[in-house]
């Protein structure tokens, strides 16, 4: 883009009067064609309650933008609902429309000239997706999230989506009655917004706060609140200075913007797909960033924040205690942030947080003190070993088993593994493998959500281990492994594990392996066979030719 619109360029010669006269139909008078036209990438939906919500913010941006001097033009963008796909068939789509995204927001903006870009999400791909295509365009943008969902309630306590399936888990295990079951279905999801604990999206939205790229406080608010709706309204204003003073994307997604966001992520206890998408951001920014960065965050960040899948509180009380703002001001004071990133107002990290106090309110305890933290190094870990020489991600929690070396249950599939677990199949001390679920092998790279809460609810969350291909919700805890790299269906080591073989988990020493001898691996490796792809035409298929190792992002665009 030049110094000038690019809409201004419309203005210019006579073979331009078609694209004037097209965009004419679409509300254009004589004056509006040096205005900046601004692209309102919107994933409003019905599919889910995560986007519920996200056309009333597209309406106020519109309106604040053309008030501003802009041209604003809303176009949708798709949106799958992990929640409701989970466990099924489904779910393979789910990283998909991460790429699906990316590349729709990236084309009609590229295709239509756009000056800049406010990107609208709610569901877990959205944000990742929209980051990857902001990264991609470098027009000024920002992002707009559309909310966290308020918390169920019943007896007492709070409930998510992932209440649900915990609860089939303790159901199924006899531990709780059917009426119960259905009750909690029942009062889980009250309303609209995203799932309400740290999981994906929140974390995702906290990461783009930490990163500079969308407002204060606006990765916690709630969907259904005012403040919401008023967020947007001031990002539109934001976005329409940022045009102006051409304020573009690659200048804020720095290095030292990632490791912001990776230090924001081990704070709060976010889900380990930050991993996938922070890499795939960094590749479309042109920033390298690998794996061994979210080890070194993980020895330098505690976990600060009280938070569900592992934790006591929701979203929601994250934003009444403060919110990302009051994480970064102490990150930043305790020298494990970057003051000097820029972000999209104009100021630098340092600047945004220079009013929020060192240590959170004492009348609270969803965000602890600095030295008093609720683990003292992050969860995420970066794992290693002959069953992962690429790596691979683990999430444990601060008062949770790090280690476990156990017989193989193998299982090439999630719905052969959750049989056998709502089966009473699965015992304390067992390691679970779930393999060919990776990005090309699944395709589409499944989160085990449901194994890993139905797990919880029989009561072996703490003596169960689970290592896959796959990926896990950012609602799934235990002593899980997931992004395991080479995938089985390329013919990693993941590929010739035997039922029964002794494996070992070690987070303390980010060690995963097979306690197999070499010359058996080879010999069991002369003998396998990549197995036939379960889709060979449409998306999937294509998906599957087309995407890299989880280790570096799982991209399709390498």
């Amino acid at each position: 883009m030049s110094d000038n619109f690019r809409s201004r360029a419309i203005t210019e010669g006579l073979e331009r009067a078609p694209n004037r006269a097209m965009l004419r139909a679409v509300g254009f008078k004589d004056g509006d064609f040096a205005k900046p036209i601004v692209g309102i990438a919107s994933a409003y939906s019905t599919i889910t309650p995560c986007n519920a919500g996200l056309d009333r913010f597209a309406r106020r941006a519109e309106q604040v933008l053309r008030q501003a001097g802009a041209m604003p033009q809303i176009f949708g963008t798709i949106t799958v609902s992990d929640g409701i796909s989970m466990g099924t068939e489904g779910m393979r789509y789910s990283l998909v429309s991460r790429e699906v995204i990316a590349d729709s927001i990236e084309t009609a903006c590229g295709a239509q000239r756009m000056d800049g870009l406010l990107a609208i999400g709610g569901c877990d791909k959205n944000m990742p997706g929209a980051m990857i295509a902001i990264a991609r365009l470098d027009i000024p943008a920002i992002f707009v999230y559309g909310g966290t969902i308020k918390p169920g309630h019943h007896a007492g306590r709070d409930l998510t989506v992932v209440s649900v399936f915990e609860a089939v888990g303790a159901a199924g295990a006899g531990r709780m009655p059917q009426d119960e079951l259905l009750e909690i279905e029942r009062r889980a999801c009250p309303g609209a917004g995203s799932c309400g604990g740290m999981f994906t999206a929140n974390t995702m939205s906290a990461a783009i706060e930490a990163m500079g790229m969308s407002l204060p406080r606006s990765s916690t608010m709630a969907a259904e609140d005012q403040e919401t709706a008023d967020s947007a309204a001031r990002s539109a204003d934001v976005l329409f200075e940022a045009v102006h003073a051409r304020r573009l994307p690659r200048s804020i997604l720095t290095r030292k913007a990632f490791e912001n966001a990776i230090a924001v992520v081990m704070a709060i206890g976010g889900s380990t797909n930050a991993v996938l998408h922070l890499l795939a951001i960094a590749r479309a920014a042109g920033v390298p960033l690998a794996l061994e960065d979210f080890e070194a965050a993980r020895r330098r960040v505690p976990v600060l924040c009280d938070l569900k899948p592992s934790g006591r509180y929701v979203t929601t009380d994250l934003h009444r205690a403060g919110g990302i703002p009051q994480v970064m001001r102490m990150l930043y004071a305790n020298g494990a942030l970057h003051g000097d990133a820029l972000t999209i107002d104009g100021r630098t990290v340092a600047e945004v947080i220079k009013d929020v106090p060192t240590r959170p309110s004492a009348d609270q305890d969803v965000i602890r003190p600095w030295d008093r933290p609720l683990a003292p190094q992050g969860h995420i870990v970066i794992l290693r070993g002959n069953l992962a020489p690429e790596g691979a991600v683990a999430k444990v929690s601060g008062h949770g088993s790090h280690e476990i070396t156990g017989p193989a249950r193998v299982f090439d599939s999630e719905e052969a593994c959750l049989a056998a677990i709502l089966a009473g199949n699965i015992k304390p001390g067992d390691v679970i493998v779930i393999r060919y679920e990776g990005p090309k092998g699944g395709p589409g790279m499944r989160e085990m959500l449901a194994p890993t809460a139905a797990l919880i609810g029989a009561g072996l969350g703490e003596t169960v281990g689970l290592i896959t291909d796959g990926r896990f919700s950012g609602g799934s805890h235990g002593l899980v492994v997931g992004h395991v790299a080479p995938e089985a269906a390329l013919g990693g080591p993941l590929a010739l594990v035997q039922e029964g073989d002794s494996i070992t988990i070690d987070a303390g020493r980010g060690d995963l392996r097979i306690n197999v001898g070499d010359r058996i691996l080879a010999a069991r490796r002369a003998k396998w066979h990549a197995p036939a792809p379960r889709y060979t035409s449409g998306v999937l298929a294509k998906y599957a030719r087309l995407v890299s190792s989880s280790s570096h992002g799982a991209v399709t665009d390498a």
